[in-house]
């Protein structure tokens, strides 16, 4: 059953408040490249959004687990190909664990091809006597504090557009092009358990999935499923501008998609019921989602689910929760508790980074592994003591070996942040850290099971 309500609807938002939209420069140009942008090519296909909401729903019934993950906000410098691939290949080493772990298909869905824009708390920095718009992201204005990077510059939202262009093509030719052949990934674990200081913690699980695969393949199993995955790109639908002009009515169905992702969440900031993403996202047939700090009651999410799912179709929503570890056990069991009676159908993923930032000594932005970890402890205790389904992580990480967030094998402390902090917003895990965290919530997932 549809969800989605007639094409014409799909301006309604600009009558409602809009909040986090650049103050843009220049009207006129922001209207020249809305209109260039909706003569563009499709990102993805209407298809492809219809299956991730299959996998979702059966995410939603506890038969599967997503993991969903990716950087802050990705670069026009950062889109390249060793990035990317780093990316990828960190993504792919998480999937098996957890696939392994968990028994149950692992639904994977970058933080990729589109996440250009940040949300802020000020629409302007100061340094001291000099004030800017703030930094938006690489798709709104530069990082550079200088007038002519901080201008809000509506033909950075085409340059978003091709850089997503892209990632998106070489995530699609590795996907599918046997870069992500389970054996060559499970190769990469080993390696990985090899050289971690942490690795005899993770021998074992390495140990059995090895054994499985050398099963597998004297019993002859040789499947496509082996050599190559479904991948999924996903942003925040921030910049209404840009996600209404990459907007199509699909051929098939007569439907609104909203072709910049097959995914597309509503932020913490933005998901007022009166607002105009929540306006905005209710029109397009894509499966969604939508951000949860501590402060949202049981009466929010029901009344979310009532606006964006009201025929309560499985995959269309997922709740994203982010409370952070001192929060989510007294949080979300009567959040999880009243929507699970309710009958709607969601699927829940924990982001255990956005509730756990905190400034160092030295002024950087940082999280503490363990932090990130105890959040996900505490999802899945709630979910457990509830009986209901823990379904996957939102994390933000890198394939490089950077040094934002302090914690994980190599002992990383807030002395070395200074080496390699190369984030555009937020501190994000880095390769070993990201793997460290897969093996560790495998080994929640068995518990909780």
């Amino acid at each position: 059953m549809s969800t989605s309500s007639a094409p014409g609807d799909l301006d309604a938002w600009r009558g409602l408040p809009a909040l986090q939209q650049p103050e843009w420069d220049d009207p006129d140009e922001l209207r020249a490249v809305a209109a260039e942008l909706a003569g563009q090519p499709p990102l993805v296909f209407a298809g492809e959004c219809d299956q991730l909401r299959d996998r979702l729903a059966d995410v939603a019934r506890g038969e599967a687990f997503v993991l969903q993950g990716g950087d802050c906000a990705e670069t026009f410098s950062g889109s390249n190909a060793d990035a990317v691939k780093n990316k990828l290949q960190t993504l792919l080493q998480m999937a098996v664990v957890l696939t392994y772990a968990a028994s149950v298909p692992v639904v994977k869905i970058g933080r990729m091809a589109g996440q250009f824009a940040k949300p802020r708390s000020k629409p302007t920095e100061v340094r001291g006597d000099v004030e800017l718009p703030a930094y938006r992201g690489d798709a709104v204005n530069g990082f550079d504090f200088d007038a002519d990077s901080r201008r809000n510059d509506p033909s950075r939202l085409l340059k978003a557009y091709h850089c997503s262009a892209g990632t998106l093509n070489l995530c699609r030719a590795f996907t599918k092009g046997g870069y992500a052949d389970l054996r060559q990934v499970h190769a990469w674990n080993q390696d990985f358990v090899a050289q971690s200081p942490a690795g005899r913690r993770y021998e074992r699980l390495a140990g059995e999935i090895d054994r499985a695969m050398t099963f597998m393949k004297a019993c002859g199993v040789n499947p496509d499923a082996f050599h190559e995955v479904e991948f999924y790109s996903s942003h925040e639908a921030l910049l209404l501008e840009y996600e209404r002009a990459l907007t199509r009515i699909d051929s098939l169905s007569g439907l609104p998609y909203d072709v910049s992702a097959h995914f597309l969440w509503i932020g913490e900031r933005t998901r007022q019921l009166d607002g105009a993403h929540v306006e905005f996202l209710r029109h397009i047939r894509n499966p969604i989602g939508v951000k949860l700090g501590p402060t949202t009651s049981a009466d929010d999410a029901l009344a979310l689910i009532d606006r964006l799912n009201p025929h309560h179709e499985p995959g269309r929503l997922t709740f994203i929760t982010r409370m952070g570890a001192g929060r989510i056990r007294d949080a979300l069991p009567p959040l999880i508790d009243k929507v699970h009676r309710s009958g709607a159908p969601v699927a829940w993923i924990c982001d255990p980074m956005h509730g756990n930032t905190f400034e160092a000594a030295g002024g950087y932005k940082t999280r503490r592994l363990d932090d990130v970890l105890d959040e996900v402890a505490g999802f899945f205790e709630v979910h457990r003591a509830l009986g209901t389904h823990p379904g996957g992580i939102h994390i933000e990480f890198t394939g490089d070996d950077v040094t934002e967030c302090v914690g994980g094998g190599h002992g990383l402390v807030e002395d070395d942040l200074h080496q390699r902090y190369e984030t555009a917003c937020d501190p994000r895990l880095n390769r070993g850290q990201s793997l460290d965290l897969a093996f560790m919530v495998a080994e929640l997932y068995r518990k909780s099971s």
